[in-house]
């Protein structure tokens, strides 16, 4: 009887003394793996925090005390409940108060001490870490927590490539490890890598994706040609890929040249594609305004029976030109009035 008469904050002091002595023995043990004063900062940090825990405890006793004699035998287990979590909600709150000074004195070592020893909360212990710059350190409670992700990351932010590659490497994040390989300037690593990407996009009918890592990761701007071309050869991302091709092509000459080749090998289910790309190109230089607007008429001469629509796509190629506009539309009068009749 005289136990269950025991107030709980008094059961809650005894034990948390017990525990305080067991963890000063423990911070104290430290001193075998840890520098003096490490040791000595925890030492300190773990006492200020017992001494708000007391002070808490005791404020709470006199609240305890005060809703036995107010309550009932029947209210009187949940009163007990309600300390029970008003202490740990203040205790906690302590804690978090002082994990807050500590970051605002930029003492992000200790504010990490007390979100993972006092808090258990080893995330937000390694993110302050990280916040305050220690990115190895951060690094290794990242590698703890399986956090492989923040960890690589870490290890990047503090220059050590090779153990950020290494996990790279375990999440399969091919382009990284090659854009890593690439920083310690491992070029032959590196565009093993990219290779290893660009195979994949490859598979997956993405050519476009390729040919840019080709491009401006390999710096191949022949192979992403290449890539890019097959695209538009053989459906893959059609528009795109021709669209993209053309762009990669700077001189003028050149580029009339192969705007040229490409339609004289173009069958005739890709012409509206290829009319489609006519329209950028027209848009680059005067100069290309021949070319593509002959292609354009051409494709637009041959399938104008089956979708006279397409007379629309003339105001493209001759965009200061009223007459055009009004010749479109006499053009679509006249097949509506046949058609009517």
């Amino acid at each position: 009887m005289m136990m269950n008469r025991q107030k709980f904050t008094d059961k809650f002091m005894a034990a948390f003394v017990l525990l305080a002595m067991f963890k000063v023995v423990g911070i104290v043990a430290q001193l075998f793996h840890e520098s003096f004063w490490s040791v000595i900062g925890t030492l300190i940090i773990f006492l200020i925090v017992a001494f708000i825990i007391l002070l808490v405890i005791t404020s709470l006793k006199d609240k305890e005390q005060n809703n036995r004699n107010s309550a009932g035998r029947k209210g009187s287990g949940s009163s007990s409940f309600y300390l029970e979590s008003s202490l740990f909600d203040r205790i906690r709150s302590k804690y978090e108060e002082l994990a807050e000074k500590y970051i605002a004195e930029n003492d992000y070592k200790k504010a990490a001490r007390v979100y993972m020893n006092l808090l258990q909360d080893n995330y937000r212990g390694a993110k302050t870490l990280e916040n305050g710059g220690f990115y190895n350190e951060a690094a290794v409670v990242f590698k703890k927590l399986n956090n492989k992700s923040d960890a690589a990351a870490c290890y990047e932010k503090a220059k050590q490539h090779k153990k950020a590659i290494d996990l790279y490497k375990e999440m399969e994040q091919k382009e990284k490890v090659g854009d890593l390989y690439k920083e310690i300037n491992d070029l032959k690593n590196a565009h093993h890598y990219y290779q290893m990407v660009a195979d994949d996009y490859t598979g997956n009918n993405q050519m476009v994706k390729a040919s840019l890592i080709y491009r401006k990761k390999m710096e191949n701007t022949e192979e992403a040609q290449k890539v890019l071309l097959k695209g538009w050869e053989e459906d893959k991302d059609a528009f795109n890929c021709l669209n993209n091709y053309f762009a990669n092509i700077f001189d003028t000459k050149k580029l009339e040249s192969e705007i040229l080749n490409l339609y004289e090998k173009t069958p005739a289910y890709k012409k509206i594609t290829y009319l489609e790309a006519m329209k950028y190109e027209f848009k680059k230089d005067p100069k290309l305004y021949a070319v593509t607007r002959n292609i354009a008429y051409e494709i637009i001469a041959e399938k104008v029976h089956t979708r006279s629509e397409i007379v629309n796509e003339l105001k493209h190629f001759n965009p200061d030109d009223d007459v055009i506009l009004k010749d479109i539309s006499r053009f679509k009068t006249g097949r509506n009035k046949m058609f009517r009749n």
